[in-house]
């Protein structure tokens, strides 16, 4: 599979399908995992980074579902490629941004995938769309399963799966759903459920994860430590929370909606002719305006759009797609440009 191909496709946790899919975009399970009787990755010298990226890789390689996927040793990759990856949600910043020898394995639907010599060995990730916790877990943990029985993981008795970071000691799980939550942020009620989350040891970050902001109205809420909790617990704690943040935003969508529908409709009927006649638009004002449309595709105000085709322009107006989709490096108001002719042709407009 060559990555150009990425730049003009989706994954299947972007197909806008899934329960509560109008609210919720996808439901993660990531798990960590390390080799016994070797140093970790931070601690590790590069021979020693080296070694285990080979070992981890040529056997991950070979195990099912990765053996019909695709695999990438990042050393190799140009920055732009793993910029496309972290775009995709296949690969962290802080993977792609590394030195030394990792890789990427990952499904050819995307909704599995291992990174190699991150802040672990392994971190496994399965991404489903919609709502999807009980199916994410157990597809996880088939494939940490099937993993383990080829490597031999790090693991306590006291302690359970043991890992770089001290929060994720225990089950090495971190759980996230990202959710669209427009009518919350047009409310300015974000602030609350910052604070509501915190007071039961769960993060909101942006549409990237860790040290990004909320980019097109999108939050991903995931446990913050997993040390004396097993899985059952973190799956229990998002699943109590996640349905009353949903509930919380379609309350207030069905008031906005009542109180000023017109309003409504002309903010999402503006942002629908900026992305069908733009010229030039950049990322920050497109993840603007698609938020508002999805918004008005879901309430019933813009009948004729789909949420898949929605969801897939927020992930392909990325600068890394635009760039491999045009080949060639783009300065800035290039990239502005081509986005901006790429919305045009995906919605229809001249």
């Amino acid at each position: 599979m060559e990555l150009h191909s990425l730049s003009s496709t989706t994954g299947e946790w972007l197909r806008g399908e899934g329960p509560e899919s109008d609210i919720v975009i996808s439901t993660r399970i990531r798990l960590a995992r390390n080799l016994r009787g070797r140093p970790f990755p931070p601690r590790a010298g590069p021979e020693a980074r080296g070694l285990a990226e080979a070992f981890v890789r040529e056997r991950v390689r070979g195990a099912a579902p990765f053996a019909e996927g695709v695999c990438l040793e990042l050393a190799r990759s140009s920055e732009l490629d793993r910029k496309l990856l972290v775009e995709r949600h296949l690969i962290s910043r802080e993977l792609a941004n590394a030195e030394g020898q990792r890789s990427v394995a990952f499904t050819r639907d995307e909704s599995t995938s291992v990174m190699i010599n991150e802040e672990d060995h392994l971190r496994i990730q399965v991404i489903r769309s919609g709502m999807q916790l009980a199916a994410c877990w157990e597809a996880a943990d088939r494939v940490e399963h099937t993993l383990g029985s080829r490597l031999d993981f790090a693991f306590d008795d006291a302690f359970g799966y043991l890992t770089s970071c001290p929060t994720n000691v225990g089950t090495g799980m971190r759980v996230s759903v990202m959710l669209h939550l427009p009518a919350l942020v047009l409310t300015k009620q974000m602030e609350r459920v910052f604070e509501a989350m915190s007071k039961i040891s769960l993060a909101v970050r942006g549409l990237f994860g860790e040290g990004t902001s909320a980019s097109g109205d999108f939050y991903q809420i995931s446990n913050q430590v997993t040390l004396g909790f097993d899985e059952a617990q973190l799956l229990g704690r998002l699943n109590d929370v996640i349905p009353k943040v949903i509930e919380h935003e379609r309350h207030t969508r069905d008031a906005l909606l009542a109180d000023n529908r017109v309003k409504l409709e002309d903010r999402v009927w503006r942002a629908l002719g900026v992305l069908r006649t733009a010229r030039r638009i950049s990322s920050e004002e497109t993840m603007e305006t698609l938020s508002s449309v999805r918004l008005g595709v879901n309430l019933g105000l813009l009948p004729g759009l789909s949420i898949s085709t929605i969801n897939t322009l927020f992930i392909l107006t990325q600068p890394a797609h635009l760039q491999k989709l045009e080949g060639r490096p783009l300065a800035t108001p290039e990239r502005n440009e081509r986005r901006a002719r790429f919305i045009r042709e995906q919605l229809g407009a001249p």
